[in-house]
């Protein structure tokens, strides 16, 4: 068996399961391998209902302190219990188990764990898991895997699939250069995947998890650094001149650039205007004025009289693009003809759209991942950018790219990553920053509040609303049960519609959804026919709503504080007061110190460099930043000083033999010319 072998070949995983772990981005035996625990348990003796913590995840042994009553709120049926011990009582809350009331008898000793949270100044338990005393003393002591999970699957499941593919599969000779490995003390790969589901103890887990960590910045930065080298050859098939309309743009907009903007549009015209292609990434924080450089790249790449290129990672924000690239050219004259591509757009659309781009009538097209399909026949494509750029991959940009000779390449990010990081992580891009925000913004109004603010929260959001205005409300998980003590999507969705008032409409996003689904959801919110929007962090790239002025982020703990600051910048886009709400579903005073550097700050930058600081081998699992540069075990905050050791790795090696002929190379190099898909390029 090896890496491409079907999930489905695995014993007692059938169609219907292997569509389970699909919906995983499991398919085959590689992929579940390389599915790591999001976090492991460790079961350890119950402690006393009097020395629980907020925060903290415990367990209690206790009993039944009277009868379990039920009551109805909205679509819920709650059922409230009490349970005690010798040292005290806990008022215990579930939400639609019925069943509850036949599993716990009267007099009987349960394990119940859980987070306590404190509500109405007492420490209350939500949902906790219940386990007999024999079944939870066969796992005291013991790391157990805990995976990110879909309805339908459990992580018992998905560690039985893991142990059968891992005495199945045929492993290869390690891929990593046996003098790196003795060099970094780093555990053979085999030993390290083993380790990193079942992990004796937690120190075999660290040494597992410095391996695979390791090995995903290495393969990376190596791919990056041979981009980096190609782009360097290529020579600029379209150099540019900047023309008038340019000139007459900058004078006739109502503002004038910051002097941030006009730096980074100096670099962008100089690169268009050089002996060799354009390769540049503009990294800015959201609301930094990216958008206008990229609008003067595309202005001055079709006043030379050749075609540009924009693409977005979501349909919304590419029609937004498309919008404002046309309003602009009718306000002002300018000669831009845009097209719109997107997976919506009709067959007959699509037919006149790829004849108006093959003839070159069409001189900017717009859209999505449709503008790499075969279909499109560019006739003069000389200026590719993407938006939000760490959600397109390597090839995507590449397959793009293609559409072209040489053509220049410009990214956008608005993840606020520390220069010294962003260096090294993007190695094959010359780097930009827009490191200051126009004036005349107000300044989002920021608190960082407990589990017990939510109720003035709701009111709050409430009289938001009332007043006309909108709200985001984003929760960590999708569904429930994916992470004890988080709130998910799904569940906080009904709790919202029961909870605000009648006539608040109340809308649901997130990642699992198809895509027509997401755009759906997302054009009813932008058109206001949605109040309140509660989201998983999808919403990063999602839409500018000007009118949306709260943004409400549950068990903001769960998060980095790059990623929290990101989610901030959905609101203070319009003329009112917008204000970010972070709950903290941990007490604990660190997790509050942390979340405080967003009350004190609302430059990306800082905090991302902050971010740095704080964050260290301690946090391993629970904050990590979803979404950005997102590898499949590292985190480029808590791993810096190790990303930092894999570029120097990978410039020694190449150093030595840049060309990775040497005899003890071979298998360095033929892994990275045929397997290099191994390697998450989704992240560049």
């Amino acid at each position: 068996m090896d890496g491409q072998s079907n999930v489905k070949e695995l014993k007692g995983i059938g169609e219907k399961t292997a569509k389970l772990f699909n919906r995983l981005g499991i398919r085959n035996v590689g992929e579940l391998l390389h599915y790591y625990p999001r976090n492991y348990e460790n079961f350890s003796e119950p402690i006393r209902i009097a020395d629980m913590k907020a925060g903290e995840l415990c367990s209690i042994r206790a009993a039944l302190a009277g009868n379990i009553s039920s009551k109805k709120a909205g679509s819920l049926t709650v059922f409230n219990l009490t349970a005690g011990d010798g040292s005290g009582q806990v008022p215990i809350t579930y939400f639609n188990t019925p069943y509850i009331k036949n599993m716990l008898k009267r007099g009987v000793f349960y394990i119940f764990r859980g987070i306590p949270q404190v509500k109405n100044g007492r420490l209350v338990m939500e949902q906790p898991k219940i386990f007999k005393p024999e079944e939870y003393f066969r796992l005291t002591d013991m790391l157990q895997p805990v995976y990110g999970l879909t309805a339908g699957l459990t992580s018992h499941m998905v560690a039985k699939a893991v142990r059968q593919a891992l005495s199945a599969y045929a492993f290869e000779e390690d891929r990593l250069p046996e003098e790196i490995r003795n060099r970094q003390r780093l555990i053979p790969y085999r030993q390290a995947l083993e380790s990193i589901h079942f992990p004796a103890d937690y120190e075999r887990m660290l040494e597992a998890r410095k391996r695979l960590v390791f090995d995903e910045f290495f393969f990376f930065l190596l791919a990056l650094r041979r981009c980096r080298e190609k782009n360097q050859r290529l020579e600029n098939k379209y150099v540019m001149m900047e023309t008038a309309q340019v000139r007459r743009l900058l004078e006739a907009l109502p503002y004038s650039l910051t002097p941030a903007q006009k730096r980074v549009w100096g670099e962008i015209s100089e690169d268009l205007q050089s002996e060799r292609a354009m390769n540049r990434l503009i990294q800015g924080d959201v609301g930094s004025g990216k958008t206008i450089l990229a609008f003067l790249a595309l202005l001055m790449c079709v006043s030379n009289g050749c075609q540009g290129a924009m693409m977005a990672p979501t349909e919304v924000l590419a029609r937004q693009h498309y919008e404002g690239l046309q309003e602009l050219a009718e306000k002002y004259g300018l000669p831009f003809v845009p097209v719109l591509l997107t997976g919506s757009v009709t067959a007959r659309e699509k037919r006149g759209a790829y004849e108006e781009i093959r003839c070159g009538r069409a001189n900017v097209v717009i859209g999505t991942h449709a503008l790499i399909q075969e279909a499109v026949e560019y006739k003069k494509l000389a200026l590719v950018v993407t938006d939000e750029q760490h959600r397109f991959g390597v090839r995507q940009r590449e397959a793009l790219a293609g559409k072209g000779e040489n053509v220049h390449v410009m990214v956008m990010s608005a993840t606020p990553i520390p220069r010294t990081l962003a260096i090294i992580l993007y190695g094959d891009l010359d780097l930009s920053v827009v490191d200051e925000l126009p004036g005349g913004r107000l300044p989002v109004k920021n608190c960082v509040v407990g589990t017990d603010y939510r109720e003035k929260a709701y009111r709050f959001l409430t009289r938001q609303i009332e007043e006309g205005r909108q709200a985001y409300v984003i929760c960590p998980m999708v569904e429930e049960g994916e992470l004890e003590g988080v709130e998910n999507v799904v569940s906080y969705t009904e709790k919202l519609r029961s909870v605000l008032p009648a006539g608040i409409q109340v809308g649901c996003l997130h990642g699992k959804m198809r895509p027509a689904e997401k755009n759906r959801i997302m054009e009813e919110y932008a058109a206001h026919n949605i109040d309140v929007l509660v989201s998983t962090t999808v919403i990063e790239v999602g839409i500018n709503v000007p009118n949306a002025t709260v943004m409400m982020v549950e068990n903001a703990e769960r998060f980095g504080l790059a990623q929290l600051h990101q989610l901030r910048g959905r609101v203070g886009r319009g003329r009112h007061q917008s204000y970010c709400i972070f709950v903290s579903g941990s007490g604990s005073r660190q997790t509050m110190e942390r979340l405080e550097i967003l009350n004190r700050s609302n430059d990306g930058f800082y905090i991302s460099e902050e971010d740095l600081k704080l964050r260290g081998p301690g946090d391993l699992f629970g904050i990590r930043q979803s979404g950005l540069l997102e590898f499949g075990i590292g985190d480029i905050y808590q791993d810096a000083d190790m990303l930092r050791t894999a570029g120097h790795c990978v410039d020694r090696l190449l150093m030595q033999d840049r060309e990775l002929g040497m005899p003890e190379h071979a298998g360095l190099r033929h892994y990275l010319d045929n397997r290099w898909d191994m390697v998450d390029f989704r992240i560049i």
